[in-house]
């Protein structure tokens, strides 16, 4: 089966004997949202007497313990066979089925990157009162060996974050409203449809742009929803038809973002790097202008060579900062800010016009 002809597609069937038709080292990045089998015994019902409309469907049913592991090794296998060698994959699942998971996934040599938690703002409650509520989920983010080489988007999810490190837990609602799938009388249309921010977050941090994206268990399409928005390719693998149907309406009304520059930060060790001094250069920055901190605590002056002199200091915006700060380290270039028409604006600012006027 060559890989140009699934690009893009949901197929039909089997992940385990789809994937098996694929090239080896095809793929990019994998999500995979397995079945969790839940071991639910009779109907759940709510204080009203009312039926909770949870997972019942049979993909979710397993006889025993190994029947499930045994299942669950043979995707994890067909899934490593595609995965390019800097490749990563993404699993999650919820408490009953996790620890076999991450338990699997390192007998068969991946290598564990991080488990998120995705907490949620607005989990189902716990009816019977019996057990804490069950308000996350795991995800399980791994490379396919130790020596991978893989890609990790740093600037883009500390962006997200509000110029933040990204935390490995993430508060994200589960999936309602609009978003949320459902049949003509108003019923979920899949009763494990996650939310496209979580999925978001998985492809915009660990793929880039025209990266293939797996999904073997694709439900209604929230990955390839949000793989065609973010300009990745995707492949969608899904036993039931109505679903994989469904999917394909919701992705055929999907807009992708138009223009590379608006989907992500590029990772800063990929631009060109601009010493201060050319600043001074470009006529951006004077000798002898005053640098702020962003709360006006300490200042220091440009000398004519590129480096700051404050009171009891000398050297580059790094040194000069994190002296001022008792630190060992400091990002001279988002720490000092400089008046431009009234305000203050960091330093870092100015590198970018210098950076996009001389097209370096």
């Amino acid at each position: 089966m060559k890989i140009e002809n699934c690009k893009n597609r949901v197929l039909v069937g089997d992940c385990i004997e789809i994937m098996s038709k694929l090239p080896s080292e095809s793929v990019d990045l994998i999500f995979a949202d397995p079945p969790y089998n839940l071991q639910l015994n009779g109907e759940l019902q709510r204080p009203d007497e009312s039926n909770v409309d949870g997972v019942k469907e049979s993909w979710d049913k397993f006889d025993t313990f190994f029947e499930y592991d045994k299942y669950t090794n043979c995707w994890m296998q067909a899934a490593r066979r595609i995965l390019k060698p800097n490749g990563t994959i993404w699993v999650m699942g919820t408490y009953h089925n996790i620890f076999r998971l991450g338990y699997l996934m390192q007998n068969l040599g991946f290598w564990l990157l991080n488990d998120i938690v995705w907490r949620k703002v607005n989990p189902m409650p716990n009816f019977r009162g019996r057990r804490f509520t069950n308000a996350h989920e795991t995800l399980i983010w791994a490379s396919k060996s130790s020596n991978s080489k893989y890609t990790y988007n740093y600037e883009a999810m500390k962006s997200l974050n509000g110029d933040l490190q990204m935390r490995s837990d993430w508060l994200i609602p589960i999936c309602t409203g609009q978003e949320r799938l459902k049949d003509k009388t108003g019923k979920k249309f899949h009763p494990t449809q996650k939310p496209e921010n979580l999925l978001s977050r998985v492809v915009m941090s660990s793929s880039n742009i025209e990266d293939l994206v797996l999904d073997p268990f694709f439900g209604t399409g929230t990955t390839g929803a949000v793989a065609k928005k973010l300009r990745r390719n995707f492949i969608g693998i899904e036993q039931n038809a109505k679903y994989a149907l469904e999917a394909e309406k919701r992705i055929n009304l999907i807009s992708e973002i138009n223009s590379t520059d608006l989907i992500q930060t590029p990772r800063k060790i990929l631009e060109p790097r601009i010493p201060f001094g050319f600043l001074l250069e470009q006529g951006l920055i004077n000798p002898g202008e005053l640098l702020h901190d962003y709360r006006n605590r300490w200042t220091a002056r440009i000398r004519a060579d590129g480096s700051l002199i404050s009171k009891d200091k000398k050297g580059s915006i790094h040194a000069v900062g994190a002296h001022l700060q008792g630190l060992q380290a400091c990002n001279g270039w988002t720490f000092w800010h400089i008046k431009r028409s009234g305000k203050f604006i960091p330093i870092d600012n100015l590198r970018h016009i210098a950076r996009s006027a001389n097209n370096v």
